[in-house]
């Protein structure tokens, strides 16, 4: 083809056809720069269609991550709700110390003494550049702003686990309840409520024995200091459920717009 082109500017030359041969010159240059066009064209349709290959995979995956993240964040709300109904329970019987029974007041001392924290699945996204993938821009804003709804509730988790790691365990030592309280708890099956499988058929019952040093519900329902730090954990639980709530919204409001994306790119 090129030979055929050539041997035509050749011919217009020698025949000294100088305005055929511009008029033919610009014909060529425009073909080739058509035939650029096309050529470009076709590579930017191939390069658009990997673009969305690859952005139905990451949406996929991202299902996929954010339905675990939900599973795991409401089963941390359940265990922190564990925690509130626990401490409003404690705080009930402090009211009326002398009638309540001691093992009552273990058992939910027991479930105060958990610090429930949302360990979710985190991409990258944003560090890879592989956000820009995404065309929907609403959920593109809530995925780049996910690690900054994500530290509201880890803030609140961390105060949490200061009260618990730091304040009420020293207390429940410094009370003389500790191994009561652990003996009763594995006793009524309640360690298996935070681990990492909940299915568990096989369980272990440590030994954990009772104390000599006991002491009464009275005694232990009237201590101050102990119900300054149960409506401390009780307020602190609170407001983590109430950030989870609103993070929960934004785990939901991802979902249904990639499940909405995922339907639209079926057919690529």
């Amino acid at each position: 083809m090129i030979k055929f082109f050539r041997k035509i500017r050749q011919n217009l030359l020698m025949e000294n056809k100088t305005g055929k041969y511009l008029k033919y010159a610009i014909g060529e240059i425009i073909l080739v720069v058509i035939g650029i066009l096309i050529a470009l064209s076709i590579n930017n349709w191939n390069e658009r269609r990997k673009d969305r290959i690859r952005e139905y995979a990451i949406l996929m995956q991202l299902q996929e991550e954010y339905t675990a993240n939900l599973e795991q964040l409401e089963a941390k709300m359940q265990l922190r709700n564990t925690v509130i109904n626990c401490s409003l329970k404690v705080l009930k019987y402090m009211e009326t110390p002398k009638i309540i029974g001691r093992d009552s007041v273990l058992l939910f001392l027991s479930g105060v003494n958990n610090d429930p924290t949302f360990d979710p699945i985190q991409n990258d996204l944003i560090s890879s550049g592989s956000l820009r993938l995404i065309r929907n821009q609403k959920l593109k804003k809530l995925l780049s702003s996910w690690t900054s709804d994500l530290i509201a509730v880890q803030e609140q988790e961390e105060i949490a686990q200061m009260m618990i790691h730091e304040i009420i365990r020293p207390l429940f030592n410094d009370i003389g309840i500790t191994r009561d309280l652990y003996d009763l708890s594995y006793k009524n099956g309640l360690d298996n409520s935070w681990k990492l499988d909940t299915t568990m058929t096989t369980k272990i019952y440590p030994e954990f024995g009772s104390s000599l040093n006991t002491i009464s519900s009275y005694k232990i329902l009237s201590n101050r200091k102990l119900e300054g730090a149960i409506a401390n954990t009780l307020n602190i639980s609170l407001n983590g459920n109430e950030e989870s709530t609103t993070l929960k919204k934004r785990i939901l409001n991802i979902l249904e717009l990639i499940e909405t994306e995922l339907k639209n790119k079926k057919n690529i």
